[in-house]
């Protein structure tokens, strides 16, 4: 018997809650993987909408049930007393409570919940300490790659108890989207706790580095060296195909966005998307956030995927910026006169978003490294990078090809340029990304991904940085004491307070 016939005989039935993109997606699926699937969502309409689409869907190996009652939703996966598996596919924090509170009543000791929303890993791990009061086991698991991956196969990052892993990971498995490379599903055993959940807010964070990166450089390609969404798609196209960005998704599907037209044949799809993203201000989207109120208290310094988040957090209140921008009159981006060489400046800009992805990269996994060591979670970060390569959002294949064998050496990078690989990478592109920056200011571009990931480069490797100034300032104001240069024990010493105060000026 094969692999796929064990796991869909072993759980026969799986239960879905949430009938929006993801859970929809998702029934479809496991349906498809040979389970019959039970959909239940609070909103009577979304079950009437997804039932609509099962019934003019052909093919499906499983029966796909909508439920309009939790009762009759929990009764469906089983006798009281079978083990049932559930995964929930809705918003994060109260409304994942409230569907906790009226499951409950329904729950058997044994049975197993997948959290697939993007939850913070705290409330994770609240639920799954109520959840072992009464033998049920709470599993949060990160799905990367949107509502298409959800369908196809996504990638996978589950953390909990290993036991109700291990009893589960046949069916992610199956489930999960493959490495074209290998074929090994990308799914694995993050780790306890709220790890999983962990590790999928960090990839959201190296996302939100990654998109303004990448649109940054459109807007480079656009109005700096004027060149159309067809010429700018064929760039993309290009830089997908060969070199650095090779095989990096959110290259290929910016190919795509350039190069869609209207269906009325009136111009391009681009036209009509406004300059606003709104899923930070408007709290469905919690991760990009989360991720930087970690790496703030973790003390880890992650300034490209911050730049990132505030540009997005800039553009969703449009209304506030046109107000602003009849006060403070800000100079528009420019188109640049001197492009003697166009077709160096492109390769030039490809190099540049590559060396902002990277450094992303190495944010990320020097937050997940301090959290892992903070928390015990013993994160293997070179599963993080093999599960990355297929069905995510950040999936990159040149960056991946790099990273992973650096990661299964040393397994707890603190400081990922440390490596000798990473540290020539960056330092290779670091001319042309000066450059790139230098002449997009120059010309009043936006560039906060990409500027910041430069200053990033130079302060993260500086020698003797202007900030001693800022400790005599703070040691004046606050006797926050000061390490000497070049004194043994001080110099470079631990990250701690200082050895020394000056009396500046006495009290």
């Amino acid at each position: 018997m094969d692999t796929q016939s064990d796991a869909a005989i072993k759980f026969k039935r799986i239960g879905i809650v949430g009938a929006g993109n993801m859970g929809s997606m998702m029934g479809f699926a496991f349906s498809e993987l040979g389970l019959d699937v039970s959909v239940w969502d609070v909103k009577s309409a979304n079950i009437d909408a997804f039932m609509k689409q099962v019934n003019q869907c052909k093919g499906l190996k499983g029966k796909i049930t909508g439920f309009y009652d939790i009762p009759g939703f929990a009764a469906s996966l089983g006798e009281r007393g079978d083990r049932k598996v559930f995964i929930i596919s809705i918003t994060h924090g109260d409304p994942t409570d409230q569907v906790l509170s009226k499951l409950r009543p329904e729950l058997n000791e044994g049975d197993i919940i997948m959290d697939g929303g993007n939850e913070h890993y705290r409330n994770t791990e609240r639920r799954q300490r109520e959840c072992r009061d009464i033998g049920v086991d709470w599993i949060g698991m990160g799905v990367s790659g949107g509502y298409q991956s959800a369908r196809h196969g996504p990638s996978l990052s589950p953390g909990g108890d290993n036991t109700a892993l291990e009893e589960v990971m046949p069916l992610l498995e199956l489930y999960a989207a493959k490495d074209p490379k290998s074929g090994v599903p990308c799914v694995s055993n993050i780790g306890p706790g709220g790890s999983g959940h962990f590790v999928k807010m960090v990839h959201n964070g190296i996302e939100v580095g990654m998109l303004s990166a990448l649109c940054e450089a459109w807007g480079f390609l656009n109005t700096g060296m004027g060149l159309d969404y067809p010429q700018i798609g064929q760039v993309f196209q290009q830089w997908n195909n060969d070199g650095e960005l090779h095989g990096t998704f959110l290259v290929k599907i910016a190919a795509d966005v350039c190069k869609a037209r209207k269906r009325d044949g009136g111009g391009y799809v681009l036209d009509d998307v406004l300059d606003k993203v709104v899923q930070d201000d408007d709290a469905s989207e919690g991760t990009p956030s989360w991720s930087i109120a970690e790496s703030a208290s973790r003390h880890v310094s992650c300034p490209t995927l911050a730049a990132g988040l505030f540009f997005r957090i800039a553009s969703g209140n449009r209304q506030e910026r046109l107000e602003v921008a009849e006060s403070v009159v800000m100079p528009a981006p420019r188109s640049f006169q001197d492009m003697t060489d166009k077709d160096k400046m492109v390769q030039d800009l490809r190099r540049a978003v590559y060396c902002a992805f990277l450094a992303s990269y190495c944010q990320g996994l020097e937050l997940i490294t301090r959290a892992s060591i903070d928390e015990g979670w013993d994160i293997r970060l070179s599963e993080c990078i093999r599960i990355w390569r297929a069905g995510c959002i950040i999936q990159s294949e040149v960056i991946a090809d790099m990273l992973e064998p650096v990661l299964n050496t040393n397994k707890t990078p603190t400081n990922a340029k440390l490596d000798s690989c990473v540290g020539r990478e960056l330092q290779r592109n670091y001319g042309v990304l000066k450059d790139i920056v230098s002449r997009g200011l120059a010309h009043d571009h936006y560039m906060p991904a990409l500027s910041a990931t430069l200053e990033y480069m130079k302060y993260g490797g500086g020698t003797m940085l202007p900030t001693r100034f800022m400790e005599a300032q703070m040691d004046y104001f606050g006797a926050h004491s000061y390490d000497k240069p070049g004194v043994p024990g001080e110099d470079p010493g631990p990250v701690g307070k200082g050895a020394h105060h000056y009396e500046w000026k006495p009290a």
